[in-house]
């Protein structure tokens, strides 16, 4: 076998020779769900439990390993279209990265990624945190191979994002597990005639760490709560770091209302710092208000249900972003419609879903609907 320049400078004669740092060549497709929090999501940040549970509103990452010697990242939602020349990464002083088993991202850590990174000035804050997360996981994770992996990598969600659903923590939650996988960290679980599988549960428990790490980049001071249940799925209840799962987490199906409000979740909680089912939901959206984190969009949304004998409260930080709304058990479909009618009509998108979705996953090429497919190539 000869090889060329042009080979010597992939990781793929690494594979076809035996060399440690060898990496998966096959195309992965990931996904992870959004997240709502029915309860405690600002009581989470000091310390009090909250109980979170998965969208199946999901985001999906399509991964895909070439030898053109770039790294290239789309995220269609946002209109990020970005690459990196793998040889200029390869040859960047990496050592403010640390050598144990997850990096923390420090401030001072960020700041050099932002430098290797190369974003223009005036890159908009959304589109500079997804980069940088990304940046900082892929350089993390893959600086452990004996090359750094040409790859392509799009993402695309079904989630609005700064909705208070936990988009980014599946964007970093989908990000986490492709790269373990493909750099072969963690064994790939799709076997021959799978159409979908999940992880063991001490790869999900790396894949949590590594995302948390990369909603640290995004959003400074997380609590952990999205990028947990984006991970695992179902429901969780959460509090001070600790993660245990529901047993047999309520089936409920649910309107989820985004006000098309935007909001910050780092101001909110900092806000909230300094000023330190059914008719529960009424009283959790009240306190909730006492805390400053409520919004006028907000309240039209409660009332429009109430009006309808439904019940609904913000989720997320607040302050605008998304709420829900419970549907009681045998509520007629023309009542659902209708509800969904009023709520459109004050300027909202509204989705009847349910929540309880499995966590993060790897799927077969088949099992993705065309609209999935045809979103990860950005038409």
């Amino acid at each position: 076998m000869v090889l060329t320049s042009g080979d010597l400078c992939s990781s793929h004669w690494l594979s076809l020779l035996g060399f440690p740092g060898a990496m998966l060549s096959e195309v992965l497709l990931v996904s992870a769900p959004g997240k709502v929090i029915l309860h405690g999501e600002h009581a989470v940040v000091h310390g009090k439990v909250a109980l979170a549970v998965a969208l199946n509103l999901r985001t999906f990452l399509r991964l895909q390993p070439h030898s053109n010697g770039k790294v290239d990242l789309s995220l269609p939602n946002i209109g990020i279209k970005w690459a990196w020349d793998v040889a200029r990464l390869q040859l960047l002083d990496t050592s403010f990265l640390e050598q144990g088993d997850v990096t923390t991202p420090t401030p001072e850590l960020v700041e050099k990624l932002k430098e290797v990174a190369g974003l223009p000035d005036d890159c908009a804050v959304t589109e500079s945190l997804a980069v940088l997360a990304f940046l900082y996981l892929y350089l993390s994770i893959c600086r452990k191979q004996r090359a750094l992996p040409s790859l392509d990598i799009a993402v695309w969600s079904e989630l609005p994002h700064g909705a208070g659903l936990g988009s980014s923590a599946a964007y970093s939650v989908c990000l986490a597990a492709a790269l373990l996988t493909v750099c072969e960290e963690i064994p790939n679980p799709l076997k021959d005639g799978d159409c979908v599988n999940r992880w063991t549960k001490e790869d999900l428990e790396l894949i949590n760490k590594w995302a948390f790490q990369g909603e640290r980049v995004i959003h400074g001071n997380p609590s952990g709560v999205d990028n947990a249940v984006s991970t695992w799925g179902g429901a969780l209840r959460y509090q001070q770091g600790k993660i245990s799962s529901l047993k047999r987490p309520p089936a409920l199906q649910i309107l989820l209302t985004n006000t098309k409000v935007p909001r910050n979740t780092r101001t909110l909680v900092a806000g909230v710092r300094n000023r330190l089912l059914k008719e529960l939901i009424d009283m959790n959206q009240h306190h909730l208000n006492a805390l400053g984190v409520g919004h006028a969009s907000l309240d039209q949304l409660c009332q429009v249900t109430r009006a309808r004998g439904l019940h609904s409260k913000l989720t997320g930080a607040g302050g605008g972003g998304c709420g829900i709304t419970l549907l009681k058990p045998g509520l007629e479909q023309p009542e659902v419609e209708a509800t969904k009618q009023a709520l459109t009509s004050c300027g909202f998108d509204c989705w009847e879903t349910s929540i309880g979705a499995p966590g993060v996953s790897i799927h077969s090429a088949t099992s993705l609907d065309s609209r999935v497919q045809q979103a990860l190539d950005g038409l």
